[in-house]
């Protein structure tokens, strides 16, 4: 699973990218810092059934602590987008083009209004942060109406005389970028299109690229550098986006230095943390720990694990499984106890599953066991969060 991180230049993308991942990036004032993108590893958190059956886990693709089970996803944090990058201002087209792989979007927002719509600095205050969540979604629904126009009137044509569905041709046009053609049908009952595409106008198009993006690739709007916001600044962004967390980016990366520095013990997510009994803390950074305390507690945390499950778990609606070979010993071929933990999406199967861990399990699946309830389960098993399961197939 991949996770784009996007939004206009000098909003604290790559901060943002950087407390998630603790990848090395560069950070600075100005707009295109970034140009190529950088990818990393966030985690996700989710309860480890190790608790539940009363073993200790060994993970092998994974972390467990404490009971909880810290599942990898991949973080792309994309150069800044300016109005008009569908056109290729600002290098757009190539921007946007890294986020074909993307199955959900984080848009980083400066919530402070500090920056303008191109991402140069201004008075705190003075820019309206909604316009940037407006013109975020039109630059991507703008480029898949392009990417479905290219070269399109001779397919067009084709297909008016082939008698094509409409979903079968924006998927075929639309396959580089991850959407699936029953997001396209989900997408077309809110936007129906002529049946002759030949008559497909751009105006439908970028209404329906709207639908198709809502569901194909999801968006939350992380409203960062939230503690220095106007009044009233989250509250406009939160009343056209349904979907938003207030972030403090700068925040959750200079906790987790001061965590690696031993200074502070700091679990990503929380909304406190605790200065270690003997560190030694200047009264510089004594007063900056008590403005990050001051502005967690007004706000829950710093935002950024939040952002980072929400979209999984909320937006992509994922389940987190566990393949095992022996069902009694909860263990793989390689005797590590829950070895692996796969996210999937609600209402996957175990032979979904199956395929997932190897296709040739897929291809010669037979049945699968519930490790948890020792019941043979079939092919068209719903898998449930936390689910334990052994693959059976033919050799």
């Amino acid at each position: 699973m991949q996770i784009g991180i996007v939004g206009k230049p000098n909003v604290g993308k790559s901060t943002f990218f950087g407390a998630a991942t603790m990848a090395p990036v560069e950070i600075a004032n100005y707009p295109f810092t970034t140009i190529e993108p950088n990818k990393g590893v966030a985690y996700v958190r989710t309860p480890c059934p190790c608790r539940e059956l009363g073993v200790t886990c060994t993970p092998h693709n994974s972390l467990c602590v404490d009971g909880t089970r810290m599942v990898p996803v991949e973080l792309l944090d994309v150069a800044g987008l300016v109005p008009d990058a569908w056109q290729g201002k600002g290098l757009g087209n190539k921007f946007l083009d890294d986020l074909r792989q993307a199955d959900a979007l984080i848009n980083v927002v400066d919530v402070s209004g500090s920056t303008d719509i191109e991402g140069n600095s201004v008075d705190l205050g003075s820019h309206d942060p909604t316009e940037d969540i407006l013109f975020l979604r039109t630059e991507i629904e703008c480029w898949m109406r392009e990417i479905i126009k290219n070269g399109f009137a001779k397919i067009a044509r084709q297909a008016k005389m082939q008698g094509s569905k409409p979903e079968a041709i924006l998927a075929e046009r639309l396959q580089g970028l991850k959407v699936t053609e029953a997001q396209i049908k989900d997408a077309l009952r809110e936007v129906p299109l002529p049946d002759d595409p030949t008559k497909w106008d751009d105006d439908t198009l970028l209404k329906l690229c709207g639908a198709i993006r809502e569901r194909s690739k999801p968006m939350i709007a992380a409203m960062n550098k939230a503690d220095i916001a106007p009044a009233g600044n989250t509250a406009k962004v939160e009343a056209i986006n349904p979907h938003c967390i207030a972030t403090m980016a700068e925040t959750e990366l200079a906790l987790k230095k001061a965590a690696a520095a031993g200074l502070v013990e700091y679990t990503p997510g929380d909304a406190t943390f605790k200065v270690k009994e003997g560190a030694k803390i200047s009264d510089g950074q004594r007063k900056a720990l008590d403005y990050m305390a001051e502005n967690m507690a007004k706000n829950g945390g710093t935002g950024v694990q939040k952002c980072i499950e929400d979209a999984a778990f909320d937006m992509l609606d994922l389940i987190c499984v566990y393949p095992v070979e022996d069902e009694t010993k909860f263990t793989d071929h390689f005797g590590r106890v829950l070895p692996d933990a796969f996210l999937v999406p609600r209402g996957s199967t175990a032979r979904d599953l199956a395929y997932r861990v190897h296709t040739d399990l897929g291809d010669k699946f037979i049945r699968a066991v519930n490790a948890k309830t020792k019941r043979t389960v079939g092919a068209d098993y719903e898998l449930q969060d936390g689910d334990v399961i052994r693959i059976v197939a033919n050799k």
